[in-house]
């Protein structure tokens, strides 16, 4: 298991779009789930969209329902965040994160203990 490593953040006007990557060395769809997460300073982790390998099904922060989009490219085990319609309260570091435990709630993917291994993250910053 390697740790993702994630890019594509920045600096971005309100309004604007950034498209976040989450790669790793072994096969994507060797894992159970993908998710995304971020962390505002003096704020505590936010759940922001997680997506279930195997079907396709994906939950959202209502925060972001809308305007973000999760996918992902099993050819280049590669996890991606869509980011559209960027407010300055969507500036943070961005974290994916990788699950290999099954649920049949697609909603404990919320939760950041269901998930195995973590990025170091990336900052994206959306100026007013």
């Amino acid at each position: 298991q390697v740790q993702p490593a994630e890019s594509g953040g920045g600096l971005v006007q309100a309004g604007g779009s950034l498209r976040l990557s989450c790669a790793a060395s072994e096969r994507t769809g060797t894992a159970i789930a993908i998710a995304w997460f971020r962390r505002a300073p003096g704020k505590e982790r936010e759940f922001v969209a997680a997506l279930r390998l195997n079907g396709d099904n994906t939950i959202y922060a209502d925060s972001v329902k809308g305007r973000f989009i999760i996918s992902k490219d099993n050819k280049e085990n590669t996890g991606f965040l869509q980011m559209n319609s960027l407010k300055p309260e969507d500036t943070a570091v961005y974290h994916c994160a990788k699950s290999w435990r099954w649920s049949p709630d697609i909603s404990a993917y919320r939760e950041p203990a269901t998930f195995d291994l973590w990025g170091q993250g990336t900052q994206v910053t959306v100026s007013s």
